[in-house]
């Protein structure tokens, strides 16, 4: 099983907070911050950082593209 992550970089703020919470998956770029890879085997982390993203600007989805994160 694989997810796909993804940043709308018109969203991000780059607070950060996602590269603090899984710094091998996500990385700040000058003022934005970008998944380090986009497909990635399923992470709980990459949920926890979507979920705490304050513009919530970063989803998850599995690889049928059903958005699993950020969660409700």
């Amino acid at each position: 099983m694989t997810w796909h992550v993804k940043v709308a970089s018109d969203r991000c703020i780059g607070s950060g907070m996602c590269a603090g919470t899984a710094p091998d998956l996500f990385t700040l770029v000058g003022e934005r911050s970008r998944p380090v890879r986009p497909d990635i085997p399923p992470d709980e982390r990459a949920l926890d950082a979507s979920d705490i993203c304050p513009m919530l600007a970063i989803t998850v989805e599995d690889e049928s593209g059903r958005e699993v994160g950020p969660r409700e």
